[in-house]
């Protein structure tokens, strides 16, 4: 005879009880584990779970598999296929970094920049998938915004987003830093977003096993000894391309703003300070474009 399927809130409970036990997941606050069974809940069934709902056998099934792989480590969204970020639900996928909630300051902090300008103009470079230029596309709608990114594989999820959520405004270009950009652009950008990949070569052993074993490398490391190889490319070459005055922006841990506020300063940024949000575990360094255009003395 089989089973009766335990209601919503048993299964939820259950998971999260089982989620707790495992080693191979990071467990950074009180419920987080509910809220992970809860999404692959509301994933199964196709919306949010109530306490006392009847779950159907196959549901209850395909939950328990999916339950299986959350428990080894892979991330939620990586599972379901999609992330909701700043009000934008985004597709996401293996071979991609995955949104980060502290990434929504950084949005605010551009948006603010950008919305009393005439046709203003935003940059995000290592854009993955559109997660910082698809928010501030839709929240400014009369911006012109542009994501740049290195690698294929995340573009095709950004450029996917755009689609789905009919953000026009937004485009997606492949290519090493600012070179993708058309050259009418130099000299222009409002404000360039930077989240980069920022893990000190020896310390990504040291990153809790479901974001080193399941998200890309190169979306976590430039590979050098501090992480901020490419940030000192991007630091050096912005001048070049925002406007006078226009903004740099950069996310990183707090252990690190102290050196990115000190490499901005050396590239010519003036008002270089580090901010923060309500989520600790990161900051947004800013700082302003020297107000004399750089002359190239080459």
């Amino acid at each position: 005879m089989m089973q009766p399927v335990p209601t919503a809130d048993e299964i939820v409970r259950a998971a999260e009880r089982r989620l707790k036990a495992s080693d191979a997941i990071e467990h950074p606050h009180a419920g987080k584990e509910r809220y992970d069974a809860e999404q692959l809940l509301a994933f199964v069934l196709g919306h949010e779970p109530g306490e006392f709902d009847e779950v159907p056998p196959r549901a209850y099934l395909r939950f328990e598999r999916l339950l299986d792989r959350r428990a080894g480590g892979e991330p939620v969204p990586y599972i379901t296929g999609y992330t909701d970020f700043a009000g934008l639900r985004l597709g996401v996928g293996r071979g991609s970094f995955i949104p980060r909630e502290s990434s929504e300051f950084m949005v605010e902090q551009v948006t603010r920049r950008l919305r009393r300008r005439h046709e203003p103009v935003h940059v995000d470079v290592a854009t993955g998938v559109g997660t910082i230029a698809l928010a501030v596309a839709s929240a400014v709608p009369h911006a012109a915004v542009f994501g740049l990114d290195l690698h294929a594989a995340p573009l095709s999820w950004a450029r996917r987003n755009a689609r789905r959520l009919g953000l026009r405004n937004a485009r997606f270009l492949r290519g090493d830093l600012f070179a993708p950009l058309p050259l009418r652009l130099r000299g222009g950008v409002d404000t360039i977003s930077l989240h980069p990949p920022y893990v000190g070569r020896r310390e990504l052993r040291e990153l809790p096993e479901e974001v080193r074993r399941f998200e890309p490398e190169e979306s976590l490391t430039d590979r050098s000894p501090k992480g901020l190889g490419l940030l000192g490319r991007v630091a050096r070459e912005s001048p070049d391309w925002l406007r006078p005055g226009g903004w740099l922006l950069v996310e990183v841990s707090p252990d690190r703003s102290r050196d990115v506020s000190a490499l901005m300063r050396r590239a010519g940024f003036s008002s270089v300070r580090s901010t923060k949000g309500g989520v600790e575990v990161s900051r947004v360094v800013v700082g302003r474009a020297p107000a004399i255009p750089r002359r190239d003395t080459g």
